[in-house]
Order: C-alpha cells, then sequence, then structure tokens
C-alpha cells in the first residue's frame, strides 16, 4: 500500500504497510519487559528494601545517573545514524547491552549496592538509548496523518506486553514467606532479559532501515556531535525553530513528573499502602490494562483532535492524579487513582511522540529524536527522581508525589505557546 509523503522538505512516494508496523510495535511490547520488571514493579523494591536495606537515595541516584548518560550520547549517537545510515545497528547495541545486563541482574544480592547500581546503569542507558532509535523510525513507517494512531499502537503493544510478562512473573512467584522467594524475585529479571530479547527480533528482520539521503562523513562520531551541537544551537540560541525548542522545554518539564511516577510507584504502594509483592503485581497489571485502552484511544484521538490538546488534557489527568494520590487512604482509593495514571502514561506518551514527529525535519529525525528523548527525554529524568528520593526521606512519601504535580503545570503552561504544524489528511490507511 502506498501513501503520498507529505510535500515538505523532501516530497516523494513510501510504501507503508500494516506488517512493518506490526513488527515496530513488537519492539514496545518486548522493551517494556525491563521497563515494568526493573524499573517500575519488581526490582526497584528489590534494590530498595533488600540490595540498599530500606534506602532511597541509591535507587534515585542510579535512575538520575543512568538518565544523565543516556542523555548525554542520545543526541550525537542519533545525528551519526543518521549520517550512517545503520539505525538499526545502534538500535541492536543498545538493546543487547540492556537485554546482558538485566539478565546478570539475577547475581546481586543483599548488600551489593554498587555492582546493583552499575549493572542498572548500563541496563537502563541501553534500553534508554534505544529508544531514540526506535521512535526515529516512525515517519519512514506511516505518513503524517496517522502518527497519533501508529504512535499509540506502539504504546498500546508496550503495555499489553507490561501485562503479559506480569502475568508470567505472577504465576511464577511463589508466596513472599517462602526461604526461595527471593531467588524467584532475582530469576524475574532474567525472565525479562529472554522477553526482551526474543519479542525485539521482529523489527531487525522485517522493518527497513528509512532512507534517507544524507552524506556519510569520514569521522561518524565527529560529525554526530558535531552536528548535534549546530541543532542545539539552531534550537535555544539561534531559535530556527521555534515550536520544537518550545515543545521540547515543555516535554522536558512534563516528562519528568511522568518518569517520577513510574520509578517510584511501586515502593509508594508498599511502604505507603503496605501492599504485598503479590497484589502489587495484581494491580499494576490492571494498570496496564488501563494503558492499553487509553493508548489505542487516545491515539484516535490524537489524529482527530491533534495531538497538541491530546497531551494538554493528559496533562490535566496528570496534575489530577498527583493531588489525588496524596490523599490515598485505602488500596481501593490507590486503584482508582492508578487507572486513571494507566489512561493518562500511554496516551500522554504516545500523544508527545506524535508531536515530536509532525515537528521534525526530514532528514534529521534521529538527531532531533536524540533531543526529544535523550536531552529532554532522559535528562529530565534527573531532577525528578532525586528530587523525589530526598523528599521521600526527609518528610514523607506523600509530600513527595505532591510535589511532583508542578512538573505537570508549568509542563503544561509551556505547551500552549507550541504551534502546532498542519497535518495533511489521506483517505489512505496505514
Amino acid at each position: 500500500m502506498t501513501s503520498p509523503d507529505p510535500p515538505t522538505a523532501n516530497a516523494q512516494t513510501r510504501s507503508y504497510s500494516r506488517g512493518k508496523i506490526f513488527a515496530w510495535t513488537l519492539f514496545d511490547f518486548a522493551n517494556t519487559a525491563f521497563s515494568v520488571i526493573i524499573v517500575t514493579v519488581i526490582y526497584s523494591r528489590y534494590f530498595t528494601s533488600q540490595v540498599a536495606e530500606g534506602q532511597h537515595w541509591p535507587w534515585g541516584l542510579a535512575v538520575s545517573l543512568s538518565m544523565i548518560l543516556a542523555a548525554a550520547i542520545a543526541p550525537p549517537l542519533g545525528a551519526a545514524a543518521d549520517f550512517s545510515h545503520r539505525r538499526k545497528l545502534f538500535l541492536s547495541l543498545f538493546t543487547l547491552a540492556s537485554i546482558v545486563c538485566t539478565s546478570l541482574m539475577f547475581f546481586v544480592e543483599p548488600g551489593m549496592v554498587l555492582l546493583g547500581m552499575l549493572l542498572f546503569i548500563i541496563a537502563n542507558t541501553g534500553f534508554e538509548g534505544g529508544i531514540v532509535f526506535y521512535d526515529s523510525f516512525l515517519p519512514s513507517i506511516t505518513a503524517r496523518h496517522t502518527y497519533g494512531r501508529v504512535s499509540g499502537y506502539g504504546f498500546a503493544m508496550g503495555y499489553l506486553g507490561a501485562l503479559a510478562v506480569l502475568l508470567i512473573v505472577m504465576f511464577m512467584l511463589p508466596d513472599s514467606n517462602q526461604p526461595d522467594y527471593f531467588f524467584y524475585v532475582r530469576l524475574s529479571f532474567v525472565v525479562a532479559a529472554v522477553f526482551f530479547l526474543v519479542f525485539s527480533l521482529p523489527l531487525f528482520v522485517w522493518v527497513p532501515e528509512p532512507s534517507t539521503s544524507a552524506k556519510r562523513p569520514a569521522n561518524l562520531m565527529r560529525a554526530g556531535f558535531q552536528q548535534a551541537r549546530r541543532t542545539l544551537r539552531a534550537l535555544f540560541v539561534e531559535r530556527k525553530y521555534p515550536s520544537i525548542a518550545r515543545f521540547l522545554i515543555a516535554f522536558f518539564i512534563y516528562n519528568d513528573g511522568i518518569l517520577t511516577i513510574i520509578v517510584f510507584a511501586a515502593i509508594f504502594a508498599e511502604e505507603v499502602l503496605h501492599m504485598s509483592s503479590s497484589e502489587i503485581i495484581v494491580f499494576f497489571a490492571v494498570v496496564q490494562s488501563s494503558a492499553i485502552l487509553g493508548s489505542f484511544l487516545f491515539g484516535f484521538v490524537a489524529d482527530k483532535i491533534g495531538p497538541k490538546k491530546t497531551i494538554s488534557i493528559t496533562l490535566v489527568i496528570w496534575l489530577a492524579i498527583s493531588i489525588a494520590a496524596y490523599f490515598v487512604t485505602t488500596v481501593a482509593m490507590f486503584y482508582v487513582v492508578a487507572m486513571g495514571a494507566g489512561a493518562a502514561i500511554g496516551s500522554s506518551q504516545s500523544a508527545s511522540r506524535s508531536m515530536m514527529a509532525l515537528l521534525t525535519p526530514k532528514e534529521q529525525e534521529a538527531e532531533f529524536f536524540g533531543f526529544y528523548d535523550g536531552l529532554c527525554g532522559k535528562a529530565s529524568a534527573v531532577v525528578g527522581p532525586a528530587l523525589y528520593s530526598i523528599l521521600a526521606d526527609l518528610t514523607n512519601q506523600r509530600i513527595a508525589i505532591l510535589f511532583v504535580g508542578l512538573f505537570f503545570l508549568v509542563g503544561l503552561i509551556i505547551l500552549q505557546g507550541v504551534v502546532e504544524p498542519e497535518r495533511k489528511h489521506l483517505s489512505s490507511q496505514p
């Protein structure tokens, strides 16, 4: 099936197929095994309660350091990938690093704080760095007017993958009072790694390398750093792309709040509401279900009303969630709040990815997504988790979660100044 590319920088006819889109979304299905098992539900709690003996700051520090590293390398690597025409190679290297270090977390036992932090930092850098190259495939597999729904498909598949791996781990884990319980907890890290490996393969087999006319320089990394520096200057000094710059600032701020809630949600459930491990797994399985529905529905909403309005709606939801979480006293109330968060998380991130794809100049897709995912997406997570962990240790987690609401409010205000490009409506479907 073919659909004409919009007459932007370099009009041409591209071939879009449902098979390629499905193979692309399977990478989302695969990598959320790392996100949900390592970052959100299992390893974060195991590391905080067992490895770090109840201290929050080592986990917050590990998250922040990994995001600093991912943020620093993503823009130049994105530019280098554009020059080299080898985005799949870069994606495979980051993915492999994440998978290997995730499986090695099996050997992290109580007291091994440095090893646990080091493996997580490398694994999370690989996971986050890979997303830069994965996201940059979006403009090459579908037309501009369907960015919203295809991006939504990807996030929905991601939450479906998270639900699947959570169910596997739930049936695998024995009761928490069993002597071999923590052995199976550590084994779940290997399960996440294998899941990530198996379901990421279709992208590398069936999704073609995005075409580009950029000429390959003699030194890829030097050219990558130079181009990233020029882009940074064009964005924030010369202001050649004012809407992209404003959007990236807004995204930096509100995504900080989203990532902070993801990182500490399970810890909040365990320490504030005293939920057991099995209850937390079931709880997050339910949340993933609402996230799947939210990603699908808001993907179509984004194509109907535009990603800017869609993001604004989700940020209002996030602000309400952070305020409501402060007052939560029962598990039932927490379920209600979390269902809203589930619907908002996939939709806000999906619409943000669509907005960036809509704003991004052709031939600079990986580079600009390097700034989006790296400098703004990853670097934003340096601030939130660090502040949350400090506030939680100095006061309590209720105060910390309420503070996160400020990120959504400020991000919403800045977003209103972004000029959304016109989307071309075509009759063909992806």
